[in-house]
C-alpha cells in the first residue's frame, strides 16, 4: 500500500526559518507550503517549490489566516466571503509560482485556525470548497476523516486524502487536544514511532485518555514545528516501509 508523508514547510519569512527545510524535503513525499499569510514569503515559496521539484516531493498549498505574529493559530472574525478570498489568493500565488517553475500545485491543507474554522461550519467548508473547485477541480483535499472540509470536497466533486497526525494528542472524540495542554504535542521517537506502528497494523490511535480510537487515513503528518521533525519524519518513513508500505506522493496514493 502506497501512504503519504506530508509536512507543512515553509514558515519562515525573510532570512528566519522555522525549521531545517531542505532537510525535511529528502523525506517527507508531500509538501504543504506557507502561502505568505500566516507565514512564508515570496522568496521562500519560490525556494520550497524549487526544492520539491528537485526532490520529486507533491507541492501543496498551505493556506492560512493573515497573522504572523500568531502565526495563524488565532481564530479572527473574518467573514465566510473574506476566508474564500484569503484561501483563492493563497492558492493561486503558489500556483503561479509553481507554473512559473514547471511543475503544479497538486494539494491543499489547511493550516491551524484557519482550518478549525472551516471545519467548524459546513456551509463556510461547502463555499470553500467551492471556490477551490472552480479554480482546479483535480486539486487534493486533505483533511482529518469525518469532517466538514473532507464531505463538502467530496460534494463538489475534489478528490481527497484523509490524514492522520502522528505527532499530536487525540481525544475520545477524534478531535486534537489543545496545544496548551501538557501531552498534546508529541515529540519522542519511541512514542511517535509506537504510534505510527500502531496506525498501520491496526488502524487505531490510543487517545489522550487510553482508549483505542479507528482513524481512516492514507497520510501521515509531521508539523515541521515539533522539535527534531526531520528525524520523526524519517521514522514515519521507515516504519511505513518496515511493515510492507511504499511512501509515495499524494497523487500516487490517489491514484492506487
Amino acid at each position: 500500500m502506497k501512504i503519504d508523508v506530508n509536512s507543512d514547510m515553509g514558515e519562515g519569512f525573510g532570512v528566519y526559518q522555522l525549521c531545517d527545510d531542505a532537510a525535511l524535503m529528502q523525506v517527507v513525499s508531500s509538501a504543504n507550503i506557507a502561502c505568505g499569510f500566516h507565514a512564508g514569503d515570496v522568496d521562500i515559496m519560490t525556494r520550497m517549490v524549487r526544492l520539491a521539484k528537485q526532490q520529486g516531493v507533491g507541492i501543496g498549498a498551505h493556506p492560512g489566516l493573515p497573522d504572523r505574529q500568531g502565526f495563524g493559530r488565532k481564530e479572527l472574525p473574518f467573514s465566510a466571503d473574506q476566508i474564500c478570498q484569503q484561501v483563492v489568493y493563497q492558492l493561486g500565488a503558489l500556483r503561479a509560482i509553481a507554473a512559473a517553475e514547471g511543475v503544479r500545485v497538486a494539494h491543499l491543507s489547511f493550516h491551524a485556525a484557519m482550518g478549525n474554522m472551516i471545519n467548524r461550519d459546513r456551509a463556510l467548508a461547502q463555499q470553500v470548497m467551492q471556490s477551490v473547485a472552480r479554480i482546479d477541480p483535480q486539486l487534493i483535499i486533505f483533511s482529518q476523516p469525518d469532517t466538514f472540509v473532507e464531505q463538502a470536497a467530496q460534494d463538489c466533486g475534489l478528490p481527497t486524502l484523509t490524514i492522520f497526525l502522528a505527532d499530536r494528542a487525540y481525544d475520545a472524540l477524534g478531535q486534537l487536544v489543545p496545544r496548551g495542554i501538557a501531552g498534546a504535542v508529541i515529540k519522542e521517537e519511541s512514542a511517535v514511532r509506537a504510534r505510527v506502528r500502531q496506525f498501520l497494523l491496526e488502524g487505531t490511535v490510543t487517545t489522550f485518555e487510553g482508549q483505542p480510537l479507528a482513524v481512516r487515513a492514507r497520510s501521515i503528518l509531521i508539523h515541521s514545528d515539533t522539535p527534531g521533525s526531520v528525524e520523526l519524519a524519517s521514522i514515519v518513513c521507515s516504519e511505513i516501509e518496515a511493515n510492507g508500505g511504499t511512501v509515495a506522493p499524494a497523487s500516487e496514493v490517489i491514484a492506487q
